[in-house]
């Protein structure tokens, strides 16, 4: 379990090792998202994947305090659907009429449960580093789902004067070009229900674009309430255009 939650602890993307220099990482470079530009929109079968990469690899490691799983239902998945991946996991609730806490299955309603009972405990399965809350993370570092993505698919031979230690390992996008942690992610390690092409490059890909609808679960709703608005801004100014034009007529 400590070996495994060190390879899902550089999904955090990734707290580098403090003899990192900082500043020579390479920039990311700009992806094409289904959700880039005024119009873009979320791809329900990309979250829907990217949540299967999560749940499989990632939430071993890393919690998403800031969802529930009644959220899921944004990704295309039924009520039922909902109920029955909560139904999976088990929250301690109470107390009970006797006052005693007790375990039951998760709600819908419930949020997404941490691998771990408490900080401590995710520090001690980590060689005492605590792996990141994933609900913002691509919101929270630059380049958002660029670097996400860079990151993940980055690993590289050691190459140049770059010396590494024992348990590091070379990524070219990383500070120092240095991360402390396995690659999480090879080839086939997750079997997509909807025939997928089953490669890194596809678990980065989707695994990015669900955690940034997690980052912003609402950016559909809002980039339809800018173009609306901006719509009636362009009628409203051209009612008053023509106002204009009718009180001035005379005058020319």
């Amino acid at each position: 379990m400590k070996l495994f939650s060190a390879f899902c602890l550089g999904l955090a993307l990734m707290v580098p090792v403090s003899a990192m220099a900082a500043g020579d990482a390479e920039t990311p470079p700009k992806q094409q998202w289904h959700f880039s530009g005024p119009l873009g929109t979320y791809d329900r079968a990309a979250l829907q994947r990217g949540f299967q990469v999560y749940r499989q690899v990632c939430s071993a490691c890393h919690s998403m305090k800031l969802l529930s799983y009644r959220n899921l239902e944004d990704l295309g998945y039924s009520e039922a659907q909902v109920k029955a991946i909560a139904g999976e996991y088990t929250v301690t609730d109470g107390p009970n009429d006797e006052g005693e806490m007790f375990d039951r299955p998760a709600l819908p309603s419930d949020r997404f449960v941490s691998p771990y009972p408490n900080d401590a405990a995710a520090k001690y399965a980590n060689n005492g580093a605590l792996p990141p809350d994933m609900s913002l993370l691509a919101k929270a570092r630059k380049n958002g789902p660029d670097y996400i993505y860079a990151v993940l698919t980055g690993y590289e031979e050691p190459h140049g004067d770059t010396h590494l230690l024992p348990g590091q390992h070379y990524n070219k996008y990383m500070a120092g070009h240095v991360i402390a942690m396995a690659p999480p992610l090879s080839d086939g390690l997750v079997a997509y229900e909807d025939g997928s092409s089953t490669t890194v490059d596809q678990y980065s890909r989707d695994v990015s674009e669900f955690l940034m609808w997690a980052a912003e679960p609402k950016m559909e709703a809002r980039k339809q309430t800018g173009v609306k608005a901006i719509l009636f801004l362009l009628a409203f100014f051209g009612i008053m255009y023509a106002v204009k034009k009718k009180l001035w007529a005379g005058l020319h």
